[in-house]
């Protein structure tokens, strides 16, 4: 039975075609998107600030400060995606490092341009 099942399931694989798994990985994306914080506080740049949510982190962060953390993960993802989705084999086996050197930067330089108070809210768990 599990060599049959094997068989089947890459049968299933071969037939559905990778874009089929694209659009799935897609979906489980966009629809995850809404429990993502950094999503609700990228919604937050276009939102008047009298329509904000009551979310904890809005009650105890300035709305500058607020901005600044999203700006600063906006930049870091945006790297991580430069050198992720790069054409060059050379960057992308440099992904690892550049990834564990994000740990330094939150760690050391961001609590350096936000007070450590408005780093507790805005990483708090709910």
């Amino acid at each position: 039975i599990p060599l049959l099942k094997q068989w089947y399931q890459r049968r299933v694989a071969i037939t559905a075609g990778i874009p089929v798994l694209y659009g799935l990985f897609l979906f489980l994306a966009i629809s995850s998107l809404s429990d993502f914080q950094l999503w609700e506080r990228m919604l937050l740049i276009f939102t008047e600030q009298n329509s904000y949510p009551p979310t904890h982190y809005i009650r105890k962060v300035p709305q500058r400060m607020v901005h600044a953390f999203t700006f600063i993960q906006l930049f870091q993802l945006a790297v991580l995606c430069a050198f992720s989705f790069s054409g060059s084999p050379y960057l992308k086996m440099f992904f690892p490092v550049l990834l564990a050197c994000m740990l330094p930067i939150r760690a050391k330089i961001i609590p350096y341009l936000i007070p450590k108070r408005y780093l507790d809210a805005l990483d708090g768990h709910f």
